[in-house]
């Protein structure tokens, strides 16, 4: 179990991609699981240390603040071993991870 989840909701699918794409190059985290509500409602949620954590949520949320988007956000330090079984399926690895976003890069161009 990761040390602390963190989360953002946006307004819009390309917004929480852009702030993905800066929580991951500004800390050690990984992505867990994005869920879309409907398409003008999206949470990335990114788990990892505690202050990798804190410092990716905080670069994410001034993202999505700067594309007025932002909803809501969250850091949870230590989760409880029973919380992430109410909303995560299996995280997926940073490989894949790195190729999601890479091809949503490229379809974005």
């Amino acid at each position: 179990m990761a040390k602390a989840l963190g989360m953002i909701e946006t307004r819009g699918l390309a917004t929480s991609i852009e702030a993905l794409d800066v929580m991951v190059k500004t800390s050690f985290v990984q992505l867990v699981k994005q869920n879309m509500v409907d398409p003008a409602l999206v949470t990335i949620v990114v788990e990892g240390d505690v202050s990798a954590v804190k410092a990716a949520v905080e670069a994410g949320v001034e993202t999505a603040r700067k594309k007025g988007s932002l909803i809501a956000f969250n850091v949870i330090p230590h989760p409880d071993g029973s919380l992430p079984q109410l909303f995560m399926e299996q995280p997926i690895s940073r490989k894949q991870e790195a190729k999601i976003v890479s091809s949503l890069e490229s379809q974005s161009e």
